[in-house]
């Protein structure tokens, strides 16, 4: 289906409301991107983080009467008549194949590989978590999760208890156990999550190892190892349940971390962890350690 998009550079403090009136306007769907290059960091629980200058950008159906759109955003008072925007229609795409083209397999360390399940894996004989992100977050590609694959990678794992703290798409618990792990614990806030790293899981033979919780439902335990790519916000706030997951002598990696965080987060855990030198990879950081 073809698509039309109508973009409108906002001030931050006006982006939701104008993106509200997009809504109610026919958009199928609204995003928000920098309009300054300005850097974006995390937001914190339950507020949504806009950039200095926003573009709002609504998508429409081709057919939808924009002219008409236009005539009502004009009336309001946070647009009035002529306001600056832009119309594009934009090429028919099967997006989601689109994607797929462009989802190539990684190597992650000396034994790891992340293969798309609809690709052929480049070595038979490598550790190979097969992946189908599906509706959650994960697929190696951003740094925060390469970062974290190619640590796992250097770990001895062969039967070791792991908590994924925020498992997106299971790719970091799966990888664990593929790599020798005998039980991954993993926990999100978002059912989708829980959805996706369960099929992954199965898809890669090792469903019946992995425990997927959303937090209310979070279970007691000292694991060998935590894995926590989220957030440098939910990573400072929930430093005692991160933490409380390791056991003395355990393994602890955070992700998710932009670089010039990385040093904050390395001295709050560094009260209970022997801390490792911090990783960087372009804008983002690994903090990693040992519980004292």
């Amino acid at each position: 289906m073809p698509w039309i998009q109508l973009k409108i550079n906002s001030p931050a403090k006006f982006a939701e409301q104008l993106g509200d009136m997009l809504s109610a306007n026919g958009a199928q769907a609204v995003s928000f991107f920098d309009a300054k290059d300005t850097p974006m960091y995390e937001p914190k629980p339950g507020e949504v983080m806009l950039w200095p200058d926003t573009q709002v950008v609504g998508l429409y159906d081709a057919n939808h009467d924009m002219p008409a759109v236009i005539k009502r955003l004009e009336k309001s008072k946070l647009l009035g008549k002529g306001f600056s925007h832009k119309i594009d229609q934009l090429e028919d795409k099967d997006w989601e194949r689109e994607w797929m083209v462009n989802f190539h397999p990684m190597q992650f360390g000396q034994r790891l590989w992340i293969c798309p399940s609809w690709r052929d894996v480049p070595d038979p004989h490598a550790v190979n978590v097969m992946l189908d992100p599906g509706l959650a977050f994960g697929t190696g590609t951003h740094p925060t999760t390469a970062l974290c694959l190619t640590w796992l990678d250097g770990l001895a794992l062969d039967g070791a208890t792991v908590v994924d703290f925020g498992c997106g798409s299971g790719i970091l618990g799966i990888a664990a156990l593929k790599l020798g792990a005998q039980r991954v614990v993993g926990i999100d806030i978002d059912p989708q999550a829980i959805q996706a790293s369960q099929d992954n899981a199965n898809r890669n033979g090792v469903g019946e190892k992995i425990e997927l919780y959303l937090p209310a439902e979070q279970p007691t335990l000292h694991a060998d190892v935590v894995l926590a790519n989220i957030l440098a916000g939910p990573i400072r706030e929930l430093r005692h349940v991160i933490s409380g997951y390791c056991k003395p002598g355990g393994r602890l990696v955070l992700s998710g971390i932009l670089d010039t965080q990385a040093q904050e987060i390395n001295d709050l855990y560094s009260q209970e962890f022997d801390m490792d030198a911090i990783a960087i990879q372009g804008d983002w950081a690994r903090v990693s350690g040992v519980k004292r």
